[in-house]
């Protein structure tokens, strides 16, 4: 049996605790085992308050204004569990995205069904157990050839994460679905996720 698609999704946030920042943009990208991408999506989120803090917008770039006339955080849960449905949901540092989009689901009363999960952060970790490189976004992708075309914009990390998984796929022998349930990663609450980019 071949393999499934895959849905490479990256978030940026106002802070890295799930129970004090939110989630301020979502970027999607479904992709074949190949990396034939079969569709994209990102939206903004809008913040529950205006006045809301936007967190490091030296990082991502996202102001208030920017988020002012983005869909609710419901409407991005359901269009998002959607779109996850029948592929397999796949990021960079997979524990921290999943934890933020766990928490919003819930929130908004969404069933957001993350698993199986598969994480490229983990995959690339793995092809190095003497820990001589680093493994963030940035230095993966720079290591496979691939170009990140703005860092930190959800969009285009899920590209970059999507542009390598292939490679990864490849690298770990992953062939077909029995290969790739022995790459998943556990499911398990995240109670302090960290950000790895």
């Amino acid at each position: 049996m071949g393999l499934p698609r895959f849905a490479v999704v990256d978030v940026e946030t106002s802070g890295l605790s799930t129970k004090r920042h939110r989630i301020l943009q979502i970027g999607l990208v479904t992709v074949l085992a190949d990396g034939t991408v079969v569709d994209e999506w990102s939206t903004m989120v809008r913040l529950r308050r205006p006045w809301s803090r936007v967190g490091p917008r030296r990082v991502h770039g996202i102001t208030r204004r920017m988020l002012r006339d983005a869909p609710r955080s419901r409407v991005v849960m359901r269009e998002l569990a959607g779109r996850l449905d029948g592929a397999v949901f796949t990021a960079h540092n997979a524990a921290f995205d999943a934890a933020f989009l766990r928490r919003a689901a819930a929130r908004d009363g969404v069933v957001l069904d993350l698993r199986p999960r598969l994480c490229t952060l983990e995959l690339s970790r793995a092809l190095d157990p003497d820990r001589q490189l680093t493994h963030g976004l940035a230095a993966v992708t720079e290591r496979f050839g691939v170009t990140i075309e703005r860092h930190h914009d959800a969009l285009c990390d899920a590209r970059a994460t999507a542009a390598i998984l292939p490679r990864l796929l490849v690298a770990h022998g992953v062939h077909d679905e029995d290969a790739l349930a022995t790459v998943y990663s556990p499911f398990r609450p995240e109670t302090h996720p960290s950000m790895t980019a």
